[in-house]
Parts: C-alpha cells; sequence; structure tokens
C-alpha cells in the first residue's frame, strides 16, 4: 500500500457565470434573501465545494486519483443533509467515505453552535420558549421542544455556579442590598419569593453584582444574614456604606457580620411609606415641609426642621412622623458626607434601576418551575445588562479622595 500523502484540494467557489445565471432570474428583492433566496443557494453550494476539500484532506488524495482504490478508504458517494443558518434554510450535498470516519467539523459547529447561541441570546432577554421555538423554525427551519430549549440553556448552569462562588474583593465602599419577588412552584404549591441581590460599588468606581440568593420565602432579616455571611465567605473583609430598603432587622444583620458598616436607610423607601399615611388633601403641604427635612444641608438644620414637621403634623399623622423620628439614626447617615457621596448613597435608586432591568426579562415567565431556572434566568440578564457598564460612577475620582480621607486606615490609598 502507497503511503498516503496529505493534500488539500482547492475549494472551488461559484464562478462569475454562475453568480450571473442566479441573479438574472431574480424578480424581486425577496428573490435575493430569504430561507430560499439566490444569496442563500450560493452560501449552500460553496458550502459543498468546502466539504468535498475536507474530505479530501481526510482521505489524503485527490478525488479520481487512482491510488485511492488501494488507500483502505475512498469516497462513497453522498448523502442529503439540511443546512440551517441565518443565510438560508437548504438542502445540501455531504460526501461520505467508505469505512463511515469522515466527519465535518465545519458542518457540525456552525449548526450546533450557532442555534445554540441565538436560543441562549433569546432565553437571556426573557423572549418565552414558544416565541424561541416559533423563531428558531421561522430562521432556520428546525423545530425544537421546550426540553430542548431548558437543555440548550441549563449548558451555562456551570458559569452560573462559578460566578456565583467567585472569590470577591476584600473591601467595597458602597454595597447596595434590594430584592425582588418572583412566583415559584416549589412542591406543589406557588410561592412568592425573595430574590436577594448585592450591588456594589468597587474601590475603582465600577459596579459589580456580588451575587444573587433565591429565598425560601418573603424577604427577611435573617436570610438577609446568610446573604452577607456568604460574602465574608467569598473574602469580603470590610464594607465602607450600606445602603438599603426599609426591612426591619435589617441594620442588625448588617451589624452583626459588618459592625464597623455605616447603614444608609434609603430615603426614597422612607418617604413612599410616609406618604401612605398622609390624606390626598394634605400631601402637597406636607411634601413642603418634610423636604426641609432631607433637603436640609446639615444634620443639625435637618433635625430642627424634623422637630418643626412634628410640630405641625404630629397630632394628624402621628405614625408618619413617629416613622421618622423611630429610623432617624440610619435615615440622616447620609448628611456626614459631602454633595457628591449623598447624592451616591441616599437613595436605592442605583440598584432599583438594575432591578427594573432584571424584570423586563423575568416578566413573560409567571411562574418559574424551579430555583435552578430563576438563577439560570438571572445570570444570563445580568450577563447582558453589566457590558454597559464600562465606566466607573461620575465623579469616582473625587469620591475616592472624600471616602479615603472620611475613612482613613480603611479605605485602600
Amino acid at each position: 500500500m502507497s503511503q498516503r500523502k496529505d493534500r488539500k484540494e482547492p475549494v472551488r467557489l461559484p464562478n462569475v457565470e454562475e453568480i450571473q445565471n442566479e441573479l438574472s432570474r431574480a424578480e424581486s428583492i425577496d428573490d435575493f434573501f430569504g430561507k430560499d433566496g439566490i444569496f442563500s443557494k450560493l452560501f449552500a453550494r460553496t458550502i459543498e465545494e468546502m466539504l468535498e476539500a475536507e474530505l479530501t484532506a481526510h482521505l489524503g488524495y485527490e478525488k479520481h486519483e487512482a491510488r485511492g482504490r488501494n488507500s483502505g478508504n475512498s469516497r462513497n458517494g453522498k448523502r442529503q443533509r439540511g443546512l440551517q443558518t441565518s443565510a438560508g434554510n437548504q438542502t445540501i450535498q455531504v460526501p461520505r467515505d467508505r469505512n463511515g470516519e469522515f466527519e465535518s467539523r465545519l458542518l457540525d459547529e456552525r449548526r450546533s453552535n450557532e442555534l445554540e447561541r441565538k436560543i441562549t441570546a433569546l432565553y437571556a432577554r426573557g423572549t418565552t420558549t414558544r416565541d424561541i421555538q416559533e423563531t428558531i423554525a421561522d430562521i432556520y427551519g428546525v423545530e425544537i421542544s421546550p426540553a430542548t430549549v431548558s437543555a440548550i440553556t441549563d449548558k451555562v448552569w456551570p458559569l452560573v455556579e462559578e460566578w456565583q462562588n467567585r472569590p470577591l474583593a476584600a473591601i467595597y465602599p458602597v454595597v447596595y442590598l434590594d430584592a425582588l419577588h418572583l412566583n415559584l412552584r416549589r412542591e406543589g404549591k406557588i410561592e412568592k419569593v425573595a430574590v436577594y441581590i448585592v450591588l456594589a460599588v468597587d474601590i475603582d468606581g465600577h459596579k459589580d453584582v456580588l451575587g444573587i440568593w433565591v429565598g425560601d420565602g418573603g424577604e427577611g432579616a435573617n436570610f438577609w444574614l446568610n446573604v452577607l455571611s456568604d460574602l465574608q465567605n467569598r473574602g469580603v473583609e470590610d464594607i465602607l456604606i450600606a445602603c438599603v430598603d426599609g426591612l426591619t432587622g435589617f441594620p442588625q444583620a448588617i451589624e452583626a457580620v459588618f459592625p464597623k458598616t455605616t447603614v444608609q436607610r434609603c430615603v426614597i423607601h422612607q418617604i413612599r411609606h410616609t406618604l401612605q399615611y398622609v390624606t390626598w388633601s394634605d400631601k402637597k403641604e406636607f411634601m413642603r415641609d418634610l423636604k426641609r427635612v432631607y433637603q436640609a444641608s446639615t444634620r443639625e438644620d435637618a433635625e430642627v426642621n424634623l422637630l418643626e414637621l412634628g410640630d405641625k403634623w404630629g397630632k394628624t399623622y402621628p405614625a408618619a412622623i413617629r416613622s421618622w423620628e423611630n429610623n432617624w439614626l440610619e435615615l440622616s447617615a447620609y448628611f456626614d458626607y459631602p454633595a457628591e457621596i449623598r447624592r451616591l448613597i441616599y437613595t436605592t435608586n442605583i440598584i432599583e434601576g438594575y432591578n427594573r432591568q432584571l424584570r423586563k426579562v423575568t416578566k413573560t415567565t409567571s411562574i418559574f418551575p424551579t430555583a435552578k431556572s430563576i438563577r439560570k434566568l438571572l445570570y444570563l440578564a445580568h450577563s447582558n445588562i453589566e457590558k454597559k457598564w464600562s465606566k466607573p460612577i461620575p465623579n469616582w475620582a473625587k469620591i475616592r479622595n472624600q471616602l479615603a480621607i472620611r475613612f482613613e486606615g480603611r479605605f485602600p490609598l
């Protein structure tokens, strides 16, 4: 038997005359594009030529060479195969070898990788399974089942676990803690569960979501304690300022794990809570007086204005005034900082804006079948969102210097 010599047959692309013949048949723009358009057919023929060259390299001799009869393997006709890509849906002729050893890497990777990328991208944007099925059928002519969509998107699960358990930085200047609520089917029942999210600003001023946790039920301080402990176990040693909503027991949960952390309660949440006790006819005047409290230039002025607010409205709306008085320590923490830091911490708008983007993705799923499905979808949605986080927080250079002075010995220089 003669020794094989690997030789590559040059790929014969459609020539000018072939292209002109195809173009001459066009009667409208639809004849050029689409699943059965001219460009799709030319693309399919090019793929066939590339497959022939690939088989030549595999066999080690060119087509029609006599020595192929004694090589131990040879060409063995062709088989039809559907080729689905974004260029169109075509039936192509795939060459075969007699020993059945030839497998085209080109063909398999183009088909499977592209389909999987498209399905995962649609899923990450909150597209329903039915819409994914219809989209893939329209573009590729391929029928897929809900189980197929789940199996393909499940391939990202190792990335979800790796991201959730990755080591974290030792210090974060500002951390926002919030939760969104989703419906989860658990043990035959539908529960509204809290999904806990921690969004941080690192020492370079960039936003970073430290993790997403699916709770056991409604939002609670006890579960937040578990979340904070997880952050500590993953390497977080210090948080300078934690911005939170009005959940009862939240400051105590933070203090138990990070005792030096300053807790700032969201003023916007507090205002919304307060106005629940105020009648519509008094809201405009009440808000005018309340603004003098949270928009004061100093803590001292704010406390004086809070006393005046209580004197004026305390008898009419005692619950509203008492809420500010009882939570004043956490509500007024931002008065200790310059204007740039105040704007950064007095509200949890940053994480609420992030949660709004997540809700755009989750709104098409009324009930999640498992906690794993929640984490998978939110991870994919987060991956799209964070692509836009290329720049640091505005005025970060100035904020960083202010933090270094205010937290001397804790903020790394």
